[in-house]
């Protein structure tokens, strides 16, 4: 078991690689234009927005939900991005704003909310992906790792637009 200051230093490497991450999906949003971020290459099923919009939400799935907490997003949203859905229109300047400003505020939201003892429990389950999630730090990770795979898409979509 970790001490507190052992936990504290994870806890800080952990959102240092979230907030690296998050930045390098940010900026997407300057060097793309919105038709860019919208279209859909052939043989991909998603688009760049998607991506975004999706990692966003899961993270508050994977966190908050997994806590039995409410997060900091609409049904809406949710429903837009989560697991298993595909773009069913397209984006506007308006929800990409949105978007933008989620991918960074929900960072300082959720590291105020875990230093804040906000997270007492967590639902142990199974992703989509097989991953087992047995621990508020797993789903931590997994969700770096999952990011880290969107972010893959993500390279290979922009060839493409």
């Amino acid at each position: 078991m970790m001490d507190i200051t052992t936990n504290k230093s994870k806890m800080e490497s952990i959102f240092k690689a979230w907030r690296t991450s998050r930045n390098l999906y940010l900026e997407y949003f300057e060097k793309y234009t919105l038709e860019q971020l919208n279209k859909i290459p052939d043989g991909f099923s998603t688009n760049l927005i998607w991506n975004i919009g999706h990692i966003i939400v899961a993270q508050q799935a994977l966190i908050y939900k997994g806590s039995g907490l409410n997060g900091y997003i609409s049904d809406e949203l949710f429903g837009l991005y989560k697991p298993g859905t595909k773009p069913t229109g397209l984006t506007t300047e308006v929800e990409v704003e949105e978007l933008k400003t989620l991918l960074i505020s929900l960072i300082e939201k959720t590291q105020e909310d875990f230093y804040s003892g906000k997270f007492n429990t967590y639902n142990e389950r199974m992703t989509g992906t097989g991953f087992h999630l047995a621990s508020l730090m797993d789903a931590f990770e997994f969700n770096n790792y999952h990011e880290g795979l969107h972010l893959g898409c993500m390279i290979n979509i922009k060839k493409f637009v």
